[in-house]
């Protein structure tokens, strides 16, 4: 149940990234972390949390609310 929900959120980072126009590079050098763990998140992390300052973050770089990320819908 959790994994799906890391992976609709990573799905969500993806498809605002892409609506914005950056790589997963420009975004993750936006918020300074590497491209390979945003590439974890956006694939859903397999599961494994990642913190709250880290969405709040990437909400930031993506100029969306945080909760467009965490709602059910795109």
């Amino acid at each position: 149940m959790f994994a799906m929900r890391y992976r609709n959120i990573g799905l969500k980072i993806a498809y605002y990234r892409k609506k914005k126009g950056y790589t997963q590079t420009e975004l993750a050098q936006r918020i300074g972390m590497s491209v390979a763990y945003l590439g974890q998140i956006e694939r859903g992390n397999r599961g494994n949390s990642f913190s709250l300052e880290i969405l709040y973050q990437i909400a930031d770089a993506l100029e969306i609310d945080v909760g467009v990320l965490m709602n059910g819908k795109i």
